[in-house]
């Protein structure tokens, strides 16, 4: 099932990259076409890591050609600065040129993993403790202000201390995770979106979502970002107190299933006919929780929930939500969703959720997880 699922997923990037050119798929905006963006958002590693993906488990040339132009338009992004003063410097460079690092050993893509690296780093601010998620320094709204996101950005500085020996790249990415662990997620095992600090002070001040249903609901991609991120965290830092987290956060989420195993946006919205489902959040958890999984004991019962739990979103995902059967689709699945709360492609393809559902493809079928750390 899972071998002919990705077969599908190949086919329809085989088409897109005709289609794409020089661009990078984003969302789809009721139409069920991606929008093609130039190199310009938080988004376009996602299409990187899909051409390596499917790449590495095809040894197709066609995919590598194109996976190798979109690293050379993250290199030139880099080169001109643009649109990088924020904190999703992870999600691009991670899935493409550490990816094309990780892959083929290229020198040149490990020189801009490490420049990106560098870039993320200019987000650190000393007095809050933080690595600013949104916003210029000092900035009134955005300048003490973390998001449950950056958890998935934090790879990248931790590759980059392997790498030069630079420990302080690690030390950031150590303090943040605990600055998130403390404040984003909550006692009952649920998540805030976002989270305030005094800028001077670094006193906490309150949580908060810019996405989900209201300030003290749980935004399904936001707690999916929680377990992959702490479950990535517990790999580089061996804290237990951090896959135990990433464990809280993966069963709070599984034990918020809804009848078909694929979540909705929210997981405080009133579910009706009319709610809207992610399933780009049920792909990130499921990657997720497969990366969690492979720190337990084959003994450990706990396995077994997890695993079981992932098999029947994916089977969902794959059997209800998946384009394989429609003509010239360009996503990969159905009824993900970007921002509901801002009516911004609420029941649309979404990049990310292309790409984690493919991750967690490879997982199942091939034991080959995405570019997060080195292998």
């Amino acid at each position: 099932m899972w071998k002919k699922a990705i077969e599908d997923t190949l086919r329809i990037t085989k088409a897109n990259i005709e289609r794409v050119g020089e661009q990078f798929p984003h969302v789809s905006r009721g139409d069920r076409k991606y929008q093609l963006m130039n190199n310009t958002d938080w988004t376009e590693g996602f299409w990187s890591g899909i051409l390596w993906l499917s790449y590495e488990y095809s040894g197709e040339a066609v995919f590598r050609e194109a996976a190798n132009r979109t690293v050379e338009s993250f290199r030139q992004r880099l080169a001109e600065n643009i649109n990088l003063d924020h904190h999703d410097i992870g999600f691009l460079y991670t899935p493409s040129a550490m990816a094309q690092w990780i892959l083929e050993k290229d020198s040149l893509a490990k020189t801009t993993a490490l420049e990106a690296a560098d870039v993320l780093m200019l987000r650190w601010r000393e007095k809050s403790q933080i690595l600013q998620a949104w916003g210029a320094k000092d900035d009134l709204e955005n300048g003490g202000r973390i998001i449950i996101d950056c958890l998935m950005n934090l790879p990248l500085l931790h590759w980059a201390c392997q790498q030069t020996g630079d420990d302080f790249y690690a030390e950031v990415a150590a303090i943040h995770t605990e600055q998130s662990r403390r404040f984003l997620v909550r006692g009952d095992d649920s998540s805030y979106h976002t989270f305030y600090f005094n800028q001077e002070t670094g006193d906490a001040l309150r949580g908060g979502t810019a996405q989900g249903y209201q300030d003290g609901s749980t935004w399904t991609r936001g707690q999916a970002w929680g377990i992959y991120g702490f479950a990535l965290a517990y790999r580089y830092l061996k804290k237990p107190e951090l896959l135990e987290t990433s464990k809280r956060l993966a069963r709070y989420f599984i034990e918020h299933f809804p009848s078909d195993d694929v979540v909705f946006w929210d997981f405080s919205a009133p579910q009706t006919a009319e709610t809207k489902r992610d399933s780009s959040a049920s792909a990130i958890a499921a990657a997720g929780i497969l990366e969690l999984i492979g720190f337990l004991d084959e003994q450990d019962p706990e396995r077994a929930y997890f695993l079981d739990a992932v098999t029947r979103s994916m089977v969902s995902l794959s059997h209800n939500y998946s384009t394989a059967a429609e003509e010239d689709a360009e996503g990969f699945l159905n009824r993900g969703s970007y921002s509901v709360r801002g009516n911004f492609s609420p029941d649309d393809y979404m990049i990310w959720g292309d790409y984690f559902y493919l991750e967690a493809l490879m997982r199942l079928e091939k034991n080959i997880p995405g570019y997060w750390y080195e292998r």
